[in-house]
């Protein structure tokens, strides 16, 4: 018979605002207690934590023609954890043309991950003044 070991695991919670320090009892990926929430958001951050952890992704891509040399993009909902160095060198290797509208898409289905990278803010056509 295999026994698996408790283990506390110390995480700060971004459910919301507050962002509480949480103590996570688990044994293997089972979510045995949650300690420290003032809400119970907690609760399902950190079973989410534990089991499929996700994050919202944001960086810049490159931009062709436009005001800028770069665009500020994230994804348009969570993507898994593993997946977002390989979302990174994607993009990494992204131009786009100008102009840029925010929530254009920038990469659909980002590495297979079900979610799109969207610009963030609009971004003329024109040449750079920096």
């Amino acid at each position: 018979m295999i026994v698996m070991e408790e283990r506390v695991l110390s995480m700060i919670c971004v459910g919301c605002p507050v962002g509480c320090d949480l103590k996570v009892t688990v044994r293997d990926k089972e979510l045995l207690s949650v300690e420290g929430n003032a809400c119970p958001r907690a609760v399902q951050f950190a079973r989410t934590e534990i089991s499929s952890p996700v994050r919202v992704f944001a960086t810049t891509v490159r931009v062709s023609g436009g005001r800028l040399p770069v665009c500020p993009v994230r994804s348009r909902g969570p993507v898994p954890k593993d997946r977002l160095f390989d979302i990174s060198r994607e993009v990494a290797r992204l131009v786009i043309p100008a102009p840029v509208t925010i929530g254009q898409v920038i990469l659909a289905d980002a590495c297979g991950s079900g979610v799109d990278i969207i610009a963030t803010r609009d971004l003329e056509a024109g040449k750079a003044s920096f």
